[in-house]
């Protein structure tokens, strides 16, 4: 595929990468995450924005305090918090590392990134290195859904929940190898939905599709949708639930003749289906010959400068 060396080697290597993170969330290093009952901020960027917003719903739901999600760019100042988890890939986005270095001394904080050879090692008091997952891709992939294995293997082990590893592994090779959904090469617009934990991930598919495709996409709490949002599905376009689909919402979809795609209706992993999304993305970037490692206007990190 055109310009998408890199990109589909990190997509297949997915499974491989969140057994090793499901390690490290019951290792030592693993410490530097929250505890429960502290009141905690998770922020990143872009990506990284949409995987803070999973692990915050995944953490509060199970009860083990309160948790936002922020763009490190928004991050109120006026609220307390007792530990902040910064997501950066590259470890040298200009808003994560001045959010860091601000924070030093008042909050402890807790950097989850991929280059160990980057400021943010030196700005938080803590760090946790996923470098197997780093990629060569501008185009995110691995390293995103690496860190939310993190994430929610350590929500499971400190709330007592079931963390099946191999079987949502499973589900990741199954959704490297298989068929993309038949005709969703064809569609013209694209629409993520999910619910709870989900919508970020839905937030993320939308990212995806938008960066390593130039598609027109957008992305939606499941509930939310029919309060206008769906004026958009026709024939020609494509609404693609992530998560569990809310009763009756796929009847209406397609009544307005859309192609309906209940990504876990199967009951497969969530997390595992953002992969067949990935793959989408890539392959009608290369439909297009766009270099899909490299999107125009886009580099591996952000770094705002002044002048």
């Amino acid at each position: 595929m055109t310009g998408s060396v890199h990109v589909e080697a990190e997509m297949a290597s997915q499974p491989a990468c969140w057994r090793r993170a499901a390690e490290i969330a019951a290792g030592p290093l693993a410490d530097a995450l929250p505890r429960p009952g502290e009141r905690v901020a998770i922020v990143g960027c872009g990506t990284s924005l949409y995987m803070a917003q999973s692990y915050a719903t995944l953490r509060e739901q199970a009860g083990l305090g309160e948790t936002d999600a922020f763009a490190a760019s928004e991050f109120p100042h006026r609220r307390a918090y007792d530990r902040v988890v910064a997501l950066t890939r590259s470890g040298t986005t200009t808003e994560v590392l001045e959010l860091l270095q601000r924070l030093r001394g008042q909050i402890p904080t807790t950097a989850v990134i991929a280059d160990p050879d980057t400021p943010a090692l030196q700005l938080a008091d803590a760090t946790i290195v996923l470098d197997f997952a780093d990629e060569q891709s501008v185009v995110q992939t691995r390293f995103a859904t690496t860190a939310l294995t993190l994430f929610r293997a350590h929500v499971a082990r400190q709330s007592g929940q079931a963390f099946d590893i191999e079987r949502i592994a499973a589900d990741a090779e199954r959704c490297v190898a298989e068929e993309l959904p038949a005709g969703i090469l064809d569609k013209t617009q694209f629409t993520f939905l999910g619910r709870g934990w989900t919508f970020g991930l839905a937030n993320e598919a939308g990212l995806k599709m938008c960066e390593a495709s130039l598609s027109w996409t957008a992305s939606y709490p499941a509930m939310e949708y029919r309060h206008g949002p769906i004026s958009i599905a026709a024939p020609g376009t494509a609404t693609w639930m992530i998560g569990e689909a809310p009763r009756g919402l796929a009847a209406q979809v397609e009544a307005t003749g859309a192609q309906w795609i209940d990504g876990c209706a199967d009951g497969r992993d969530p997390v595992a289906e953002l992969i067949r999304v990935q793959r989408l993305a890539v392959a009608l970037g290369a439909r297009k010959g766009l270099e899909v490692d490299n999107p125009r206007n886009l580099t591996r990190s952000i770094i705002l400068s002044e002048v």
